[in-house]
């Protein structure tokens, strides 16, 4: 196709698609690159898009290629389109039944594997992948730390689903196990008490009373039960922190993401209540709080 045909999809992108805070690998050229491959049947995340040549389009994917912009610029996300996102620099699958992966959390995905990379027997690179949605914390585990072996849990089996074709997909079947319930109901057996290094989980933490206001790409098209976190939005985050302690091993830790503003106040909070002897939290670019490190 004309290069020509390519710049006034791109101009147009540009001057409709408003820019997303929480996916900066979405740029105008990254979005109508995705698009076109997928047009042209390869599937590919923003990330991926940006290395690989675009193919010519005959008449007919050139249709299909307007019809996924026009998506697009509805409000469907990227991801939803495409089927793939990238994550520590794997190529994932994604599907409405799981919330999209960000690169924001990658922070405390890296803290993650250099604590378990630092387990010295890697028979005992055991970690508990909380409310795993599409598995994208569980297989990056398996995947870049040597021997690690992860149990994760979802409460939606539509999202185990997802997380299990990620677990096939990056083949780490033979050391990562995705269970549906709540938590870690799948877990509460004797065998799993004291057992894990590394409890791992990004929970909903929106307070139900913001979920309007968040932009409708998310709320309209992502579930509600994987950013919706109840009062304060600190409902799942409660039971998190009273129940890891049962299955962290001995100098084990729970890291969590926690929303912006959040961090600090929840800090001082698990300091001051006595079950948690070290807390420390993990800092962005910015400077502020995304997730939490802690042990007994």
């Amino acid at each position: 196709m004309p290069q020509a045909s390519f710049d006034a999809r791109l101009a147009a992108l540009a001057a409709q698609l408003a820019p997303a805070p929480d996916k900066p690998e979405e740029t105008p050229e990254s979005t109508l690159r995705a698009l076109w491959l997928l047009a042209s049947g390869f599937p590919a995340s923003a990330a991926l898009a940006m290395e690989m040549d675009l193919p010519e389009l005959d008449d007919a994917a050139a249709g299909r290629l307007d019809d996924l912009i026009t998506a697009r610029l509805a409000g469907t996300p990227l991801s939803y389109l495409t089927g793939r996102q990238r994550f520590m620099g794997l190529e994932l699958t994604v599907a409405p039944g799981a919330l999209i992966p960000r690169v924001e959390t990658e922070l405390l995905a890296n803290a993650a594997l250099a604590f378990l990379a630092a387990v010295a027997d890697p028979a005992h690179r055991r970690c508990l992948d909380i409310g795993t949605g599409s598995g994208n914390l569980a297989v990056t585990m398996a995947a870049l730390c040597p021997g690690a072996r992860v149990l994760a849990s979802d409460v939606s089996e539509e999202a185990a689903g997802i997380a299990r074709t990620n677990v096939e997909r990056l083949g780490v079947g033979d050391r990562v196990s995705v269970a549906v319930g709540d938590l870690f109901g799948p877990f509460e057996a004797e065998e799993h008490f004291g057992r894990y290094p590394l409890v791992l989980c990004n929970p909903p933490y929106v307070s139900s009373t913001q979920v309007s206001q968040m932009p409708a790409e998310i709320s309209g098209h992502e579930p509600a039960a994987a950013f919706d976190g109840g009062f304060g939005g600190m409902g799942v985050l409660r039971r998190l922190l009273r129940d890891a302690p049962r299955f962290l091993a001995p100098g084990g830790r729970l890291m969590f993401e926690v929303g912006a503003g959040q961090g600090e106040a929840l800090l001082k909070n698990m300091a001051a209540g006595g079950i948690y002897r070290i807390v420390e939290g993990l800092k962005d670019e910015r400077g502020v709080v995304r997730a939490i490190v802690a042990g007994c």
